[in-house]
């Protein structure tokens, strides 16, 4: 069965990953790639415009986030009012959502994902780097920067990462930061990059019956909460997976000590090893659709796939298992 919500298999704009550079030929900047290092940030934040240039400028976004439950309480916005990169923004992840979905972390309309941006005091042309806490090393900025691209901001990146900023030394700011609010133009949801419920629903179904596509549903969370012998963060919801699911927790994708991401042959071999078919479409899922963002990112600077294959599970777990029942032998448990 062709599923008709993957985009026709055509060549993908791969402007995330080209060379960046400001429109003055004066101050010529460059970013190598989707995913930048400590050092290649500050050096292009040195070469910024003056604010009251027109040019597009740099821009680090921070997109600190904690689970619910977390043990320590903490939050975001502390986090980054604790330290961040300078002349970074902050973007909440729990105010920049469906307000409307009963869902955490639905993706915005177009109109609220604009008005964020223009709080934030982000121009369409702006070059962002996204980035995580240093306790997190990457947990939430894929998801973000996967949210940018999604709602058509071209110019996106991903810092491996702040842990390692703090590391090495490089300058941070504590407090708020004051902006200077923008107009951003009204944003349009690639809904080819989103995989809905029903859809999922359809690939699960489906799944090992003769002449299916194969679609791939990739699962970020930990494994005990995929085999159903761990709970979830979020009372009430049973564990377990969606059929034909294939576990990929996201430490399997970042180093255990540093909590960057794993350079793109480790990523391949990792991929390669859970047996996941480059040449088949691919859905990203996890609990609430933010740590789903590290696998289609790590998928990403694997090179594992086409993009125009891979789509992400926005619902994801805490959706799925509020809509399905073991009965109905849509949750699975390991077997």
């Amino acid at each position: 069965m062709a599923y008709p919500f993957f985009r026709p298999a055509t060549a993908a704009p791969r402007g995330i990953h080209a060379l960046l550079t400001t429109h003055a030929p004066s101050s010529r900047r460059t970013l190598s790639s989707f995913l930048i290092t400590p050092t290649e940030l500050s050096n292009a934040l040195a070469q910024n415009p003056p604010k009251i240039s027109t040019n597009p400028r740099i821009i680090p976004l921070c997109a600190s986030w904690f689970l619910p439950n977390d043990a320590q309480r903490r939050t975001g916005l502390a986090d980054f009012r604790t330290a961040h990169i300078p002349s970074a923004r902050f973007f909440d992840l729990d105010a920049v959502k469906d307000e409307a979905s009963p869902y955490p972390h639905m993706l915005p309309s177009g109109e609220a994902f604009a008005a964020a941006m223009g709080k934030l005091g982000v121009r369409r042309e702006d070059v962002l780097v996204v980035y995580d806490s240093a306790a997190m090393g990457l947990f939430s900025a894929p998801r973000v920067s996967w949210t940018l691209k999604v709602f058509g901001h071209a110019r996106v990146h991903l810092l491996n990462n702040f842990k390692l900023w703090v590391e090495q030394g490089l300058p941070t700011e504590r407090g708020d930061v004051a902006v200077e609010e923008t107009q951003y133009p009204p944003a349009t949801l690639d809904i080819a990059r989103v995989a809905a419920f029903d859809k999922v629903k359809e690939v699960a179904r489906d799944h090992g019956k003769e002449g299916a596509e194969g679609v791939q549903i990739l699962d970020a969370r930990p494994y005990g909460r995929w085999a159903g012998t761990e709970p979830e963060p979020r009372a009430g919801l049973p564990s377990g997976h969606i059929p034909g699911s294939i576990s990929v927790p996201i430490s399997d994708v970042l180093d255990p000590d540093t909590k960057t991401m794993l350079p793109k042959e480790k990523l391949q071999q990792v991929f390669l090893a859970k047996g996941i078919d480059p040449k088949k479409p691919i859905i990203s899922s996890c609990g609430t659709g933010v740590t789903a963002a590290i696998i289609d990112a790590a998928l990403d600077v694997a090179e594992f796939g086409k993009p125009q294959h891979r789509q992400l599970y926005d619902g994801s777990w805490t959706e799925w298992a509020q809509r399905t029942t073991v009965a109905e032998g849509l949750i699975k448990k390991a077997e």
